[in-house]
């Protein structure tokens, strides 16, 4: 055998299956959803934690993972993405160890911030490797996105699981639920130890083959400086983070709105199966919908729904919640939300190859990630006091969710104008 036909051995020996990474994304998605979607619940029922210090946890929590996705995303394309996800698991089941002997705000915070650098370490990883394997399946005619609507698919089937799985353990206690959530993430991280291919020996960066190629000029540089000047993709991520604010408050602002209703958490682990339901049975038509009317409509459909839900929201907390009327704002909420998220999630990941040009997209996805963090910590820190209004129906209960209605405007006003240009 020639050394050429060694070598196409060797690079597809190193390239996981498609199948290990949904399979990856799902089992994530059990160990999360089992524990983090009741912290709000907890913190406020069993503890005692007022909503501005809710706020600041699940804040410092989504900071640390998604605010950190950038130092992620360099830590991935320095150390690979087998350490990097190995490292994140481990990590994770730190902070659910810590969350699990949690009783007072310090143990929450840490636990929370800890929970979130495992999920800062794992996620780019996995979508670096996703990414690589869509450029494959594009060069091969597929049309996007499909793998990153199957990895959401993946992941919401995981979060049907996780809210079942730590429903049943939270009648029991907190603390059997976040000890199951670091048990779940014990056993990826050996699955993964066999499953993931050894990552050969770091060499000089190599560029990548990619659907948009890069320029001969733009080939020498690469990195974290070249990301940073290109503005319209820094402009489209800053635009972009308010996507992950929005989504946010299925684990803010959904637990008070069920406390303004007196619903308690066998309702919010129901939405939260609705949502993962909806998720699963509509992702790949809506996905294929998205294609076909292209990226541009797609992302500013999905911040109108959003929105929508958000306006929706002002509206209904200002009266009492009796009979039906207790579970259809939240259910509007959670619809919207999940409708909005469908049609962005899987439009928005793609684009982020077309703006790296075959650069490593680590970094790409670590800054898509990371503003969406700062956008949540700053946003929970905003909203925290507007919620202690929104704790009893009346005017005051409005203004969370107005002001969230308020921001989704922009991105659905401004991302279609800030697509990758191909050349």
């Amino acid at each position: 055998m020639t050394a050429a036909g060694i070598a196409g051995q060797t690079v597809a020996v190193q390239r996981p299956a498609p199948a290990l990474l949904l399979a990856s994304q799902l089992v994530f998605n059990i160990g999360f959803y089992a524990v983090v979607p009741f912290l709000a619940l907890v913190m406020t029922r069993d503890f005692g934690l007022a909503a501005t210090a809710v706020g600041i946890v699940l804040g410092a929590r989504v900071f640390s993972q998604q605010g950190l996705f950038l130092v992620g995303g360099m830590i991935t394309d320095r150390w690979g993405p087998r350490r990097a996800m190995l490292t994140g698991c481990l990590v994770r089941v730190s902070g659910y160890l810590t969350l699990a002997m949690a009783g007072s705000f310090p143990l929450f915070l840490l636990g929370a911030v800890l929970t979130g650098m495992g999920g800062a370490l794992f996620s780019p990883a996995l979508e670096s490797l996703v990414g690589k394997a869509e450029e494959r399946r594009r060069g091969t005619g597929g049309k996007a996105p499909a793998l990153f609507a199957l990895l959401a698919i993946c992941g919401e089937i995981g979060a049907v699981a996780g809210p079942l799985l730590g429903a049943l353990l939270l009648g029991v206690s907190f603390s059997w639920a976040a000890l199951a959530g670091a048990v779940v993430f014990t056993v990826m991280t050996g699955v993964l130890w066999h499953s993931l291919p050894a990552e050969p020996p770091r060499a000089a960066p190599a560029m990548e083959r990619s659907a948009v190629p890069l320029p001969p000029a733009a080939r020498r540089t690469e990195g974290t400086a070249a990301m940073l000047r290109d503005r319209r993709f820094v402009g489209f991520a800053a635009l972009y983070s308010v996507n992950l604010l929005a989504y946010n408050q299925l684990y803010f602002g959904l637990p008070i709105e069920l406390g303004r209703t007196g619903a308690g958490p066998g309702a919010l682990a129901g939405l939260f199966a609705v949502a993962s339901l909806m998720t699963v049975a509509l992702q790949w038509p809506i996905s294929r919908l998205t294609t076909r009317i292209g990226a541009g409509r797609a992302l500013t459909a999905g911040f109108i729904l959003k929105g929508m839900s958000f306006g929706t929201m002002a509206v209904l907390t200002q009266f009492p919640a009796t009979g039906i009327m207790q579970f259809l704002p939240p259910l509007l909420l959670v619809v919207g939300l999940c409708l909005g998220h469908m049609c962005i999630g899987p439009v928005a990941m793609p684009l982020v190859l077309d703006f790296a040009r075959g650069r490593r997209t680590g970094i790409y996805y670590g800054l898509l990630a990371s503003m969406g963090g700062c956008a949540v910590l700053l946003g929970n820190v905003v909203l925290g006091p507007l919620y202690a209004g929104a704790a009893q129906p009346g005017p005051a209960a409005a203004w969370p969710w107005a002001l969230l209605a308020a921001l989704t405007a922009l991105p659905a006003v401004g991302l279609s104008r800030l697509l990758p240009v191909k050349p």
